[in-house]
C-alpha cells in the first residue's frame, strides 16, 4: 500500500523453435511487459507467412461476425442484463502450435464462409432491387402530373426526349432559349410544384448538344424514367406488385441469415478471438532480437510473478534457456512500468487514480487516500441520506452483478458504494431527508410543527458554519499532500525541494490553524511558523526564479489561497442540493390539497413532482458530486505533492472472452 508492486526486469534467451510456445505462454499468462531489445549484433524479428496469414484470417473472419450479428436473434438484455449480465461460455483450444491453429482455422472458413458469403450476397441483392424498386415508385409518382404514358418521356429515335426538374424562377428563360437555339423546333410541358419546376423536353436528336448546353447552364436536374409502358399510375401497381415480391424474398433470405447466425456465429467469434490474438502475439516479434538459432527478448514483471514465470518458461523451453532477473538501476526509474498494489478495498479506486495518471516508482501510490477522500468528499457535497441510500442501492446490485467481471462498471460502482455511506452519514448528520422532507413528515406524525431529526446544523440557515467546516477539511487535505509530497522528496534526495517548496506550506498551514483557534498561547507560535513559512517560501521562490522572484511570490502566494478557497465548492453543493430538494417540496406541497369533486387529483400530481423531482435531483446532484470530488482530488490535492508521470503496465496479454488455450505449460501433454 503507498507503493507500486516492485518490478524487476526479466531477460531471456532460447532456441528459435521454442519461440511461438514461448511467445504463447507469456500471452496467455500475461504477467510480463515486453520491451523493444536494442542488440546492436543481432538483427530484429519479423512476422513469417502464418503470423500474415492470421492477421488476414483476422480481417475475414470479422467481416463474417458483422454479418451474423445484425441477423441473431436478440436474448436477454433490459434493466437486469444491465445489473446481472451473464458471463459468456467459454471454449478450449488445444494449442500446438500457429501453423495448427491456421490449418484448423482454414478447414473451418472452407466450410463457413461459402454458405455465409452466398447468403449476404443474395441479401445484398435484394436490398438492392427493392431499393431501385422504391426509386422508381417515387419517380412514377412525381411524373403522374403529366398524364402522359411513360413511353412517351423516354427517347426514341429522331426525337429525343428529357425529363427533369428546374428552378421554377429559372424556367422562363430556359424555355425562352430552348426556343431559340432550337428554332422553334422543341416541344415543351412543365409543371411547377412549390420552388421547383418538373419539366418535359422534346427535340430532334439532331440539336442534342445545343439542348443538352441550355439545360446545363441553367442547371437542369435529369429524372431518370423507369421501365415499362402505360400511365404513370398504371406503372406504380405493377411496380408495387414487384416490391411486395421482393420484401417477401428478402423475408426469406434474412431467416436462411438469421438461422446462419445460430449455426456459425459462436464459431466465428471463436476463431476471431484466436486470430487477433495471434496478431497481437505477433506484433512483439519486431522487439526481439534472433540470430540463426537463437532469439532473445526483455521486458518488466512484478516481482511476486517471478517464480511462476520462470517456472512456465523452464517448462516451455524444457530447461534450454539462458535466464535473468535483475533489479531495475537507478537510470531506469522513469523507464520502469508502474503497476499498483493496494488491499482488495482500495483496488477498485486505482481506476481514479488511473485516470489522472499512475505514479513513477519513486513516487507514492495516493489510491489509498483518495478512497478515503474522495468518497468523504462526494458525501459532503450530496449530504442527504435518502439520495446516499438510492446511489448505494443502485451501486450495490451492480457491484454484486459485476464483481465476477472486475470490469470497469464494478469499480466505478464500487466507488459509488462507499460514496453513499459517506452521503448517508452527511445527511444524518446535517438531517437531510429528501432536503426537509423528513422534517416535513416527523411534523405530520408528531403534530409538533417544530419538531425536526436531529443534526449538527443547518445547512441552510447555517451556510457559514458549513463554510468554515468545508475550508477546515480543505487545509487538512492539503496539508497532507504537502507532507506527503515532503516525505517522497526528502527520501529521493531532493532535500532543497522538500524544504523550500513543500515544508513553506506545511508551516504556513499549521500557522493559520493556530491562529483559527483564537487560543492566546498559541499566538506567538502561530507567527513564528506563519514568518518562517514565508521566509522559506521566499527563498524557494529566489532559488527557482531568479529575478522574477518577486512577481511569482505574490502570484503562488495568491494562487494557494484559491486553491485552499476552492474547497468551498464543498459547501457550495451541498446547500445546492439542499435547496433543489426543498424547492421540490414545495412545489409538491402547493398542489397537495387541490381536489376535483372527491378526486384528489393534487397527492396524484404532488406524487409524481416529489418522486420524480427527487429521483432528478439525485441523479443531477451525484453528477455535480462526482465531477467535482474528482476535481479536488486531480487539481487541488495532486498538485501538492503528484506528477502522475509513471508508464502503466501493460503486460503482453491475451484477450479472451470466449476461448481458452490449453498450454503445455499449464499442464498439457
Amino acid at each position: 500500500m503507498f507503493r507500486p508492486e516492485e518490478m524487476v526486469k526479466l531477460d531471456v534467451i532460447t532456441l528459435n523453435r521454442y519461440k511461438d510456445e514461448l511467445l504463447t505462454y507469456l500471452h496467455e499468462a500475461g504477467l510480463v511487459e515486453i520491451r523493444e531489445l536494442d542488440v546492436k549484433i543481432a538483427q530484429k524479428d519479423t512476422p513469417n507467412e502464418y503470423h500474415r496469414k492470421a492477421a488476414s484470417y483476422s480481417i475475414t473472419i470479422s467481416r463474417l461476425v458483422d454479418f451474423l450479428k445484425a441477423h441473431k436473434k436478440a436474448q436477454g438484455g433490459g434493466i437486469k442484463e444491465f445489473f446481472f449480465p451473464k458471463e459468456k461460455a467459454k471454449r478450449t483450444y488445444r494449442y500446438e502450435g500457429i501453423e495448427k491453429l491456421i490449418k484448423d482455422v482454414e478447414e473451418f472458413l472452407a466450410k463457413a464462409e461459402p454458405e455465409i458469403k452466398a447468403v449476404e450476397g443474395k441479401l445484398s441483392s435484394l436490398q438492392s432491387e427493392i431499393e431501385r424498386i422504391k426509386e422508381a415508385i417515387s419517380t412514377l409518382e412525381l411524373l403522374s402530373v403529366f398524364k402522359l404514358p411513360v413511353q412517351y418521356l423516354r427517347h426514341s429515335g429522331l426525337v429525343e426526349v428529357s425529363v427533369g426538374s428546374v428552378e421554377r424562377l429559372k424556367l422562363p428563360a430556359l424555355i425562352e432559349d430552348l426556343r431559340k437555339i432550337t428554332e422553334g423546333r422543341v416541344a415543351l410541358v412543365s409543371k411547377e410544384l412549390g420552388d421547383k419546376a418538373l419539366l418535359v423536353v422534346a427535340n430532334l436528336s439532331k440539336d442534342h448538344d445545343k439542348v443538352n448546353s441550355v439545360l446545363a447552364k441553367h442547371s437542369f436536374e435529369r429524372i431518370e424514367v423507369p421501365e415499362g409502358e402505360g400511365t404513370p399510375e398504371e406503372l406504380v401497381r405493377e411496380y408495387r406488385k414487384k416490391l411486395d415480391a421482393k420484401l417477401r424474398e428478402l423475408d426469406e433470405a434474412k431467416k436462411e441469415a438469421e438461422k446462419l447466425a445460430e449455426k456459425y456465429y459462436d464459431d466465428v467469434v471463436f476463431y476471431q478471438e484466436l486470430m487477433e490474438n495471434e496478431r497481437d502475439k505477433a506484433s512483439v516479434l519486431p522487439m526481439l532480437a534472433r540470430t540463426n538459432m537463437t532469439f532473445a527478448l526483455t521486458g518488466w514483471l512484478p516481482r511476486v510473478d517471478v517464480p511462476k514465470v520462470l517456472e512456465g518458461i523452464k517448462k516451455v523451453t524444457e530447461g534450454k534457456a539462458y535466464i535473468n532477473v535483475r533489479e531495475p538501476r537507478k537510470e531506469e526509474i522513469e523507464e520502469i512500468p508502474i503497476k499498483l498494489k493496494n488491499p482488495g478495498w482500495a483496488r477498485p479506486f486505482e481506476m481514479l487514480t488511473e485516470m489522472y495518471g499512475v505514479p513513477r516508482y519513486d513516487e507514492i501510490d495516493p489510491t489509498p487516500i483518495i478512497a478515503f477522500t474522495y468518497s468523504f468528499f462526494f458525501g459532503f457535497m450530496l449530504t442527504d441520506f435518502m439520495y446516499g441510500l438510492i446511489v448505494g442501492i443502485v451501486a450495490a446490485l451492480l457491484v454484486k452483478g459485476h464483481k465476477k467481471f472486475n470490469d470497469g462498471t464494478y469499480k466505478f460502482a464500487y466507488t459509488l458504494l462507499v460514496s453513499s455511506f459517506f452521503t448517508m452519514l452527511m445527511g444524518i448528520l446535517f438531517g437531510s431527508y429528501f432536503g426537509n422532507a423528513g422534517d416535513i413528515v416527523l411534523q405530520y406524525v408528531t403534530g409538533n410543527p417544530n419538531a425536526q431529526f436531529w443534526r449538527i446544523a443547518d445547512a441552510l440557515k447555517d451556510p457559514m458554519f458549513v463554510l468554515m467546516l468545508a475550508l477546515a477539511i480543505g487545509l487538512a487535505h492539503l496539508f497532507t499532500g504537502y507532507t506527503i509530497g515532503f516525505i517522497v522528496k526528502w527520501k529521493n534526495g531532493d532535500a532543497k525541494g522538500a524544504v523550500l517548496e513543500q515544508l513553506p506550506w506545511m508551516l504556513i498551514i499549521l500557522s493559520i490553524v493556530f491562529f483559527a483557534t483564537k487560543n492566546a498561547s498559541l499566538m506567538l507560535p502561530a507567527k513564528a511558523l506563519f514568518g518562517i513559512g514565508i521566509v522559506l517560501f521566499a527563498v524557494g521562490e529566489i532559488v527557482a526564479n531568479g529575478g522574477l522572484a518577486a512577481l511569482m511570490i505574490i502570484s503562488d502566494f495568491f494562487g494557494f489561497v484559491g486553491t485552499w478557497l476552492s474547497y468551498a465548492r464543498l459547501m457550495a453543493l451541498a446547500l445546492a442540493t439542499s435547496g433543489i430538494a426543498m424547492v421540490i417540496n414545495v412545489l409538491a406541497a402547493m398542489v397537495w390539497g387541490i381536489k376535483i369533486s372527491v378526486v384528489p387529483l393534487g397527492i396524484i400530481i404532488g406524487l409524481i413532482i416529489f418522486v420524480g423531482g427527487q429521483l432528478f435531483s439525485t441523479a443531477i446532484n451525484a453528477l455535480g458530486a462526482f465531477v467535482h470530488s474528482l476535481r479536488l482530488q486531480y487539481v487541488e490535492f495532486f498538485g501538492t505533492f503528484y506528477s502522475g508521470d509513471g508508464k502503466p503496465f501493460t503486460p503482453f496479454k491475451s484477450k479472451r472472452e470466449v476461448s481458452k488455450l490449453e498450454l503445455k505449460a499449464d499442464g498439457g501433454a
